[in-house]
This record gives structure tokens, sequence and C-alpha cells, in this order.
């Protein structure tokens, strides 16, 4: 007869953390509900919030709307620790900075154009890319 060998339990460097991956979900979805309530002022409000956003370049008004719901999406695989959140994280991150290198050639162009846009995509970017970062599976501990 032969020995049945002892089963152990092994901690694999990809298990997911819960809490750090909900913290990363719920700061996404944060993210995506303040992006969709932003564009969408913007966008479908009165007059007056589009006054107050000074010289929109509408496509990233509309990259911001759309975007807003990538990153809700984006904040629900993220909460349930799906491979899928992280390469949409990952997706969301390089499409902001193609989005702002957009805006940065109509910038440079001349158009007038508002900068508070330039800077929120910068921050766009970098926290899209720092949850991408975060959530990717080799990062777990």
């Amino acid at each position: 007869m032969t020995a049945v060998p002892e089963r152990r339990a092994v901690i694999r460097p990809d298990t997911p953390t819960p809490l750090r991956d909900r913290a990363l979900g719920a700061a996404a979805a944060l993210f995506g509900l303040a992006t969709l309530a932003a564009s969408s002022g913007v966008l479908f409000g009165p007059a007056s919030a589009r006054a107050l956003a000074g010289d929109i370049v509408p496509f990233v008004v509309w990259f911001n709307f759309l975007a807003g719901f990538a990153y809700l999406a984006a904040a629900a695989g993220l909460w349930r620790a799906r491979r899928w959140g992280h390469r949409l994280a990952l997706a969301i991150a390089l499409a902001t900075l193609g989005a702002g290198a957009a805006f940065a050639w109509v910038a440079l162009a001349g158009a007038p154009v508002e900068p508070r846009t330039g800077a929120a995509l910068g921050f766009r970017f970098a926290g899209w890319a720092g949850i991408a970062a975060l959530s990717a599976p080799g990062r777990r501990p």
C-alpha cells in the first residue's frame, strides 16, 4: 500500500486580499460616480453649468462621460478581484492617456481650452495607472 501524501494549505502569491480589492473597487466606483456627475452636468445640465466649465473640448467631455460607465464596470470587477477588472483598469488608463494626448494636440494647435482639463486628465491617468498597478495579479500579497 502506498501512503497518501498529506495535504497542506498552500498560500499562493496571487491570492486576492478582499480588503485591498474592495478598497480599489470602492475608489474606482467613487471615481466613476464623480466623473459621471461632472461630465453629465456639462453635457446635459443648464447653460450655467456649461459656462462654469469654461472653454471645454467637447470630445474630452464625451470621453469622460462614457469612461464613467467603464469606471463603474471596472469597480465591479476590482471589488470581486476579477482579472478582467485589472485589465479594464489598465485599458482605462491607456485610453485616458490617449485622450490626454489628443487634448494636448488641440491645445497646441491654438484652440481655446480650459487648463483644468489637462490637469484633470493627468489626474485621471495617474489614478487609473495606480489602480491598475495595485490590482495586478502579481502585486497582490
